[in-house]
């Protein structure tokens, strides 16, 4: 088991030296015995924290509620199962009979859990630079990628959200052509963003298409997005 537990320390970049506490934080409640819920309830509570301070210092100009929004999609349970994936955590679960025979070590929710009461683990064993460190480190990728653009938003409001959060002008759109028969047209629109020295383009089967595009065009020029959404 230690040869194990060895290579997840490795996976995790930290070494634990009560390797208890680690242990606890992979056993689940459907394994006998003592399990990892209290580990978790306090990893949850430094994850928020570390992941909230990180926020407050990354985008120094954003709102309570927009920080609020952020943090939810930084320390989501999808983002967690991820990274415990790439850990390999699954394999290292101390699961009930039950919950094996099911594939509980593939359950989003169980990894994530078990990463939660990790950090509750490396701050008992380590103290709370540890923790900060590790999580800071795990969540790297995911905090560079967050923008303040809500991108379940379409592209023409999450424009005209960001020029405005940055006291810009508007975008201005202009349509520069329509091609087609009117029961089949094509509209082709200029998208102009006074901090772009170019507009955009964008075509469709509507005028609200056209300018769709175009707005998503602009959002990738500014470099607010990277157009792989």
């Amino acid at each position: 088991m230690s040869n194990s537990l060895a290579r997840l320390e490795r996976r995790l970049g930290y070494q634990f030296k009560n390797q208890e506490l680690m242990l606890l934080a992979l056993t689940h409640r459907s394994f006998a015995g003592r399990n990892n819920e209290r580990l978790e309830f306090l990893g949850d509570a430094i994850l928020n924290f570390v992941a909230g301070e990180a926020l407050f210092n990354h985008f120094p100009q954003a709102r309570e509620g927009q920080l609020s929004r952020l943090r939810a999609r930084l320390v989501k349970g999808e983002t967690l199962a991820q990274l415990a994936r790439g850990f390999e955590l699954g394999d290292y679960l101390r699961l009930g009979s039950g919950e094996l025979k099911s594939g509980g070590y593939r359950r989003e929710s169980i990894l994530a859990d078990a990463l939660e009461a990790l950090i509750g683990a490396i701050y008992l064993d380590g103290g709370i630079e540890a923790a900060r460190e590790r999580v800071l480190a795990w969540l790297d990728d995911h905090l560079q990628g967050l923008t303040l653009v809500d991108t379940n938003k379409d592209p023409k409001t999450r424009l005209q959200e960001f020029l405005q959060s940055r006291s810009c002008e508007l975008p201005r759109y202009e349509v520069i052509d329509i091609q087609g028969e009117p029961h089949c047209r094509t509209f082709f629109v200029a998208c102009e963003v006074a901090l772009l020295n170019d507009k955009t383009h964008g075509q469709g089967a509507s005028r609200r298409i056209a300018e769709q595009v175009a707005a998503a065009g602009a959002l990738v020029a500014l470099g607010v997005e990277n157009g792989h959404e």
